[in-house]
């Protein structure tokens, strides 16, 4: 594909509807001041009139006031390779957080296209899956005289009142028997304050701990209990053989 940079009226183009990177007004702010600084440099690159790479700038651009703008035309890229690109160009320039919402979305509809190679993984999307990327498994010591009490071991507000929802809900059991299940997804833990009950407790309590994954003593057996994923790179380090996963 030979590039060729032309430039076309903005109104003629639009953003890309599942677009996963956030512009916040203090980047766009950012990007208006290197456009006056150094001039609009970057291309916006376009698939069909629907932007590729370049929102952020686009958004400058119109703030500005900029009727002509620089492109560079990416239409020899099959719909894939463009949502894949606009994925790729994005986590290159990590200047700003994504919306997980919409990368979920993006990265369900790229398949041919390994994503991974470039940092994107929908494991690293669910909530509550990475318990610890330590190699060497914490020494959990007592630093304060007395236990704390189970009350502060976690906050379940939220899934309190969801129970509530259920139970007032006028629904089959068994979808009410599943939601209440499902709301235990909405307790939020907390692991500073879990390490310190545990490391008062008597032998017994600590293994139940254990194999609840609320603390991690052993790293081979949370790895094969399924509570971490051992990746690749964490084989490496661990001076194993992966398996390809």
């Amino acid at each position: 594909m030979q590039l060729q940079v032309e430039y076309v009226d903005i109104s003629t183009i639009k953003p890309y509807k599942g677009n996963a990177k956030e512009h916040p007004k203090e980047q766009i702010e950012q990007i208006k001041k290197s456009m006056k600084e150094f001039g609009n440099i970057d291309p916006i690159g376009i698939w069909h009139n629907e932007i590729v790479e370049g929102h952020g700038r686009y958004l400058a651009l119109k703030e500005l006031g900029e009727t002509q703008i620089p492109v560079i035309r990416l239409d020899d890229l099959t719909d894939e390779q463009r949502r894949a690109y606009t994925l790729v160009h994005n986590q290159l320039t990590m200047n700003s957080g994504f919306d997980l919402d919409t990368l979920k979305v993006e990265l369900d509809n790229i398949g041919e296209i390994d994503m991974s190679e470039f940092g994107f993984s929908l494991d690293d999307l669910a909530e509550d899956e990475t318990y610890t990327r330590k190699i060497e498994p914490p020494t959990y010591e007592p630093t304060e005289e007395n236990a704390p009490g189970i009350d502060e071991l976690c906050n379940k507000s939220k899934y309190d009142d969801l129970l509530r929802y259920i139970d007032n809900a006028d629904i089959p059991q068994d979808i009410a028997d599943f939601l209440r299940l499902a709301a235990t997804r909405h307790i939020v833990y907390d692991y500073g304050r879990i390490a310190e009950f545990y490391a008062h407790q008597p032998k017994e309590i600590q293994e139940l701990m254990e194999s609840s994954a609320l603390v991690i003593i052993d790293y081979d057996k949370a790895v094969a209990n399924g509570f971490v994923k051992l990746t690749n790179e964490l084989e490496t380090l661990f001076g194993g053989d992966s398996d390809g996963e």
